[in-house]
């Protein structure tokens, strides 16, 4: 019988729709010259937008650390690894897996690259990232009735 850590599980995954609120709120808020192109951004809304892609990341990659404790019994290495797993279990699509790789993957320059020059407009990601974000907050409770069968 298999352990899952359903309340951790679900806490994390309740928080997708704040991170989905924020990502609509960023792409409604970011500031457009007349022409449709980005200008640099003020301050707090590159900071909020960093925060956002940050906190993806650590809800996706706590909610997939638990399900690898769960189900994988093995060990991912990175936080990369965490993704590749998930999506070799069939946990989610290659689609969502491979915008969930590209996230993963902003994990150092945010937390550890922090100093260096920011992203100019907004990030790519944010306009990805609902969909992914909902294709995962779906498939995970999906895959452990699956597997609990």
């Amino acid at each position: 019988m298999y352990y899952v850590n359903q309340e951790q599980i679900d806490l994390r995954l309740s928080f997708v729709p704040t991170l989905l609120q924020a990502c609509t709120e960023l792409r409604e808020a970011w500031p457009e010259d007349v022409q449709g192109e980005a200008k640099e951004e003020p301050l707090l809304l590159h900071f909020a937008q960093e925060r956002t892609l940050h906190l993806a990341i650590e809800t996706v990659t706590d909610v997939g650390s638990l399900l690898i404790d769960a189900f994988m019994m093995r060990d991912a290495s990175s936080y990369e690894d965490i993704i590749d797993i998930l999506g070799d279990e069939g946990v989610f699509d290659q689609d969502t897996a491979a915008t969930l790789k590209e996230l993963v993957l902003l994990r150092r320059p945010l937390t550890q690259d922090y100093t260096a020059v920011r992203h100019k407009g907004l990030h790519p990601m944010i306009g990805r990232l609902p969909a992914a974000l909902e294709a995962f907050a779906e498939a995970v409770p999906a895959f452990i009735r699956k597997e609990m069968l």
